[in-house]
């Protein structure tokens, strides 16, 4: 698993082209023309989103810049989910550039957490992992990682930097040559077609028969209607994985999202 870096680097280096463009509301001095940017799909909006929010605030009165946020045909954007999990939740089926919509006032209390920094983001992060290493190793190796260790995952991300990343969390994707395995894979499917955000369950990876267990068999098992079928494919559900099964995610959770429709 640890040792398939090309295909480590493959989902790390995944990039979204996204076009960034001001609420139509928000009162500027001069026009405001869009931004494009390549949104790294393992990241956070909030984490890679300055210079947006530099190009926004050149064109704006200063007594006008509140708390930024993000919205995609109407919908408030979680900082908190992974950009490639908004994307294949809102937007899988749309055509690229994305087009997200920048706002600085009216912030929507009801849909989002406030992110006044990058301090908020980290502790976030570093919960998903100890959540994610109590699944797999009850946190033997999160809690035995020093502070400098929880300090380069974190940069690692930050800076998008993929070696410096990999170098410690590949410990967390260890497991002792006499286990078979993780003791649970830690996932999240999430749905948009529903009122509950995701399901999240205890899922061992090794069936009680000794055979390894597929994407497929959690799905079957937690979100049966993703697995119909083939001739009612397209008015089914199917999955769309934001890292790779396994759980080789920049948080060590395995993201699905179950979105209405066939693919493309």
């Amino acid at each position: 698993m640890t040792d398939d870096k090309d295909v480590l680097r493959d989902v790390w280096f995944g990039r979204i082209p996204t076009c960034f463009t001001l609420y139509q509301d928000e009162i500027t001095e001069r026009e405001a023309e869009p931004y494009y940017l390549l949104l790294p799909r393992i990241s956070y909006l909030t984490l890679v989103t300055d210079k947006v929010k530099k190009h926004f605030q050149k064109v704006m009165r200063q007594e006008e810049v509140n708390e930024i946020w993000f919205e995609y045909e109407g919908t408030p954007l979680k900082w908190h989910y992974p950009i490639g999990l908004l994307f294949d939740l809102h937007a899988s089926n749309t055509a690229l550039p994305w087009s997200i919509t920048v706002h600085f006032k009216n912030f929507p209390e009801k849909d989002l957490l406030h992110c006044h920094s990058k301090d908020v983001i980290e502790a976030h992060f570093m919960a998903c992992i100890k959540e994610a290493d109590a699944l797999k190793h009850k946190s033997q190796v999160i809690n035995e990682m020093q502070k400098k260790d929880h300090k380069q995952l974190w940069m690692g991300l930050q800076n998008d930097k993929f070696e410096q990343f990999w170098a410690i969390n590949r410990k967390l994707m260890e497991y002792p040559p006499e286990d078979s395995g993780f003791r649970y894979i830690p996932f999240r499917i999430y749905q948009a077609t529903t009122e509950r955000p995701f399901i999240q369950k205890l899922f061992r990876p090794i069936a009680s028969g000794g055979q390894l267990h597929t994407l497929g068999d959690l799905l079957k098992d937690v979100c049966p209607s993703a697995i119909t079928p083939e001739e009612a494919f397209q008015q089914s559900l199917y999955a769309l994985c934001n890292g790779i099964w396994s759980g080789e995610a920049e948080n060590n959770t395995c993201r699905s999202c179950a979105v209405p429709g066939g693919a493309e």
